[in-house]
Formats: C-alpha cells, structure tokens, sequence
C-alpha cells in the first residue's frame, strides 16, 4: 500500500490512511479498542480489525489457519458485531496495509515457543497478502504482585518478565525480518515507573481507561510516526484523569527511546 511506504521524512504529514489486522487475542483487543477513535480525532482514516480468541499462541493461530477455522471473533474498529470468521477470510477481504502478529502473553517470555509457528503463520498470512507490512505487537509483563508471574515462568517481578518478553519479540522480530515492532510492553511498564497506580485492570489486561489509552497511542506512533505530545483523545470507557493522561503520554514517547 503506498499509504504506509512513505519516506520517514513523510511520516506525520497530512491524513494517514490505513486498514490494520490484527491475529491476536485479548491483548490485541485492548490494544485496539480505541485505536480508531483516537485517529480520527487526530484526523486519520484506519480500518482497524481484530481476529480474537482469548489467549491464542502463535501455534494455534497457526493450526487454525492450515484448518481455515471460523473460530476468531471478529472485532471491527474496537468494537463486536458478533460475526465468527476465519484467518483467511479476513486476509482476503481487504488489501490490509499492515498486519501484526503476537504470541499468548503465558509465553511471551519464552522465545523457544514462537518457534516455528511466527514463521509459519507468516508463511501463510504473506501468500494472502504480499504486500502488507508486517508489524511484531510486543506485549506486556503481568504487574509486580500478581501470582500469574511464577505460574508462566518463575518470575518475581514484572522488571524480570519484561526483560525475557523484549528479548524474545526483539528475536522474533529479526526471524521474519518484521517491519518493525509496537513497543507496548515497554510502554506499559514505563508507566508503572512513571508512577502511574493502575495500568493492568486484573494484573494481566490493560485497564479500560489509561492502560488501553496508552496502547493505542503506543500503535497510533508506531504506525504513523506522529508526535502524540499534546493528544487530547477523551472518549474512554472509564475515566482517565490528566494526571494519568499526562504519564501515559510521557510512558509511550520513552518507548520509542529505549
């Protein structure tokens, strides 16, 4: 698509044009809840779809896509009409400008379970769509206190989970030659640093208000390169304070400095 393949000198001039699927789970969902609404408001055009079942891996994203499952949810510009869909169906109905992919948040940290379903799931996503960038979504670590950490990897601390979760996208990234990577887990956890009391809503999803805010700004930049220093997004399924609004900001330009 020649909306997404402009010169870095290019990136934050004028309307962005842009239709974006995601094969995720709920961490997609979050992410993508207000992706459409706040680029609108910023005045840019996306299509944003989500193809969710709860805690899908890559290796059964990949399974389903081989047996052309109808399984996914189909989410349309952060919202659910409650249709039932395959992968391909949704490859096919669109010439998709990008497309990201993710593993299950239980073995983000564990490079050796991407393995070879990325590769094969990319496989397969590129003979529909050639042409779509192909974006890697990094996900978050679970916050500090929650029992999810031990369970998934004998983790202590969030600091500890994220640093296995950026080294194992960082790799996956670089075996398909990604396009380039969202850095959500990063964002999120510079939140927390940033003194920010509530960015997970159960210790693992993002919460309704500032947390999946700060997602969809972390994809907004990484998709247009658009500064989001004075973003004034307000339409939230909680409320977000200007306190918040103004860590959540701060969290997601550090992301794209570390």
């Amino acid at each position: 698509s020649p909306h997404i393949r402009e010169s870095r000198a290019d990136l934050g001039k004028g309307e962005r044009k842009m239709k974006i699927l995601s094969i995720g789970n709920s961490f997609s969902q979050d992410a993508q809840r207000y992706l459409y609404r706040l680029a609108k408001k910023a005045g840019d055009t996306f299509k944003t779809v989500n193809l969710y079942i709860g805690g899908c891996s890559l290796r059964t994203h990949y399974i389903n896509a081989l047996e052309d499952k109808a399984d996914y949810w189909f989410e349309y510009n952060g919202d659910y009409p409650g249709l039932a869909v395959s992968i391909k169906q949704l490859l096919i109905s669109d010439d998709w400008d990008v497309i990201t992919l993710q593993q299950a948040s239980h073995f983000s940290a564990h490079y050796e379970t991407y393995t070879p379903y990325l590769e094969n799931l990319l496989e397969y996503v590129k003979k529909y769509c050639p042409h779509s960038k192909i974006y890697i979504h990094q996900t978050w670590a679970y916050e500090d206190g929650s029992e999810r950490l031990r369970d998934i990897g004998k983790f202590d601390t969030a600091d500890e989970m994220f640093k296995n979760i950026r080294e194992a996208y960082a790799k996956a990234a670089q075996t398909i030659q990604a396009d380039g990577i969202i850095p959500c887990g990063q964002a999120m956890l510079n939140a927390t640093k940033m003194g920010i009391q509530k960015i997970h809503r159960d210790t693992f999803h993002a919460s309704y208000g500032a947390g999946r805010y700060l997602l969809a700004l972390t994809w907004y930049k990484a998709l247009t390169g658009k500064d989001i220093t004075n973003n004034d997004f307000d339409d939230f399924d909680e409320p977000v304070s200007d306190k918040e609004r103004q860590i959540v900001i701060k969290a997601v330009n550090a992301a794209f400095n570390d």
